[in-house]
């Protein structure tokens, strides 16, 4: 297994998108607070990564849900993740303005929606499921395991940094790395639905 996984999925969770939506939630928390909620995001984070990297195909498998469906569907909805990279939006965001206005106001906002949905949402669910299936050895599962430590550490470091980064990049900043990742992002979902069709449909491999 080569580094794809770990740029796709850097390109998705997109920590640095997510600095504003941190600095917003955790206004007026205490250092210690900010420091929970990034410990635990970052943590939360990896859980999610690693029991998609684990268990995710036999969850596939329990529903009978085929791979190369998946792999469709999973393209399709990155490619979707990635069209609002490219319009400056977070891959995984998908929360309303109450949800934000809710989340403000609760004393832990770490799981949801800072990591749920936006850090770790359906699109880098499927994307871990994808290539898990691509892992053919032991190493290679713990491997995609071990980029969930990677994605949560850069969780941790972005987080850790907000204030620094948001005066030092600013929204323009911020803004143009989302769409670089953006269109990463879907040249790698047309991959993945190519891959998807052409099991589905032979005779377009021929």
């Amino acid at each position: 297994m080569d580094f794809k996984p770990l740029i796709t999925l850097l390109a998705i969770v997109n920590p640095l998108a997510i600095v504003p939506f941190f600095i917003h939630y955790t206004q007026g928390f205490t250092s210690a607070q900010r420091r929970r909620t990034i410990l635990i995001s970052s943590i939360s984070a990896f859980a999610v990564i690693a029991t998609c990297a684990i268990i995710g195909l036999q969850i596939l498998e329990f529903f009978s849900i085929s791979l190369a469906s998946f792999q469709v569907g999973g393209g399709m909805l990155l490619l979707t993740s990635a069209l609002s990279m490219l319009n400056a939006q977070p891959a995984e965001a998908k929360t309303t303005q109450g949800e934000v206005d809710d989340a403000s106001a609760r004393a832990s906002i770490a799981v949801v929606p800072l990591t749920i949905p936006l850090l770790t949402g359906p699109a880098t669910m499927s994307t871990v499921v994808i290539y898990a299936d691509q892992a053919k050895t032991f190493f290679q599962h713990a491997a995609l395991v071990g980029y969930g430590v990677v994605i949560a550490l850069a969780t941790a470091v972005c987080f850790s940094l907000a204030k620094p980064i948001a005066r030092l990049m600013g929204q323009t900043g911020i803004n143009v790395m989302t769409r670089l990742m953006g269109l990463i992002l879907a040249a790698l979902a047309v991959e993945v639905m190519a891959a998807g069709l052409t099991k589905l449909f032979p005779a377009l491999g021929q």
